[in-house]
């Protein structure tokens, strides 16, 4: 059975704003740049409804804040309401949520050496707004 999905103007912004937000906060927290780019490139190659809404080019993602705290503020809630805009399609609610994750992955992997805590640390708060 082949359902179509549709989604809100709102609904894809907010999925861009969490996917790519969720980057950013990788970024703020001192991810090395190379490696925030990787996680760039992993959301861009993300395939299905998910993959479409990713890489539309569009101006609606708004990550507001001066600070990692005040951007958090923002990213955190949107990864947990991308999940809940999703929920009536398991699939691509799986599909956002290991495509974020392989994002994160990409960008708190170090060239050399252990990944710094803090990237860590975020790492984990981006997991766990995506399972709230």
């Amino acid at each position: 059975m082949n359902t179509t999905i549709t989604l809100t103007d709102q609904d894809k912004a907010t999925l861009r704003t969490a996917a790519y937000g969720a980057v950013s906060l990788i970024a703020a927290a001192g991810a090395p740049h190379k490696a925030v780019s990787h996680g760039s490139v992993a959301l861009t190659s993300a395939t299905g409804l998910v993959g479409h809404v990713l890489s539309t080019k569009s101006r609606d993602i708004r990550l507001p804040g001066k600070t990692v705290a005040e951007l958090a503020d923002t990213v955190l809630p949107s990864l947990t309401a991308a999940m809940a805009v999703l929920a009536a399609y398991p699939g691509e609610a799986a599909n956002f949520r290991d495509t974020v994750l392989v994002a994160i992955d990409a960008a708190t992997r170090p060239a050399k050496g252990a990944a710094r805590p803090a990237v860590t640390a975020m790492a984990a708060k981006i997991t766990g707004a995506l399972d709230a």
